[in-house]
């Protein structure tokens, strides 16, 4: 299992976490252990779950990964 803090650009206030949290929770094999202004941290199977769906999640969620 991999766990990995991801950087959230636009992320304001406890609604963007809400939309944020709700978005990631549709991933499957994804553990969300926080999730927070600016940033999630997660631990999830590189095997089952990569980048790009993270990243989908958060773009649903009307957000952006930073690098």
């Amino acid at each position: 299992m991999t766990r990995k803090e991801i950087r959230i650009e636009g992320m304001t206030c406890d609604h963007c976490v809400m939309a944020v949290n709700k978005e990631l929770a549709k991933v499957p094999d994804l553990h969300i252990i926080n999730v927070r202004i600016g940033s999630t941290y997660l631990e999830f199977d590189e095997s089952k779950v990569n980048m790009s769906h993270i990243n989908a999640a958060v773009e649903e969620a009307g957000y952006k990964i930073t690098i």
